[in-house]
């Protein structure tokens, strides 16, 4: 990966002004990818989206660390059981016609 095309974690952290240690808690949690490349974290600019959410429930929810996790988890299980039932719909349609 080109280091171009990675986001320095400290300009993330100053321009969302949250502490380095909250992006490596998400880190810890499995929550985000951290590369380190020659003594600079990056993330990678997909990532962007869901730091964003992560961020806004840390700071206007005061949502912790762990409730990010158990909130990411349950989205998680949301989209998945989503998926399922657009499958077993797609399903029944053929049986239907």
């Amino acid at each position: 990966m080109n280091i171009e095309n990675l986001i320095p974690l400290p300009t993330l952290s100053t321009h969302y002004k949250v502490e380095i240690a909250f992006f490596n808690n998400l880190s810890e949690m499995g929550l985000l990818e951290i590369k380190t490349i020659e003594e600079t974290q990056y993330i990678h600019p997909d990532a962007i989206f869901e730091i964003e959410k992560m961020i806004r429930m840390h700071q206007e929810l005061a949502v912790n660390t762990e409730g990010i996790d158990v909130v990411f988890n349950l989205l998680q299980k949301i989209e998945d059981l989503q998926n399922e039932l657009t499958s077993v719909k797609n399903r029944l349609r053929l049986y239907e016609s």
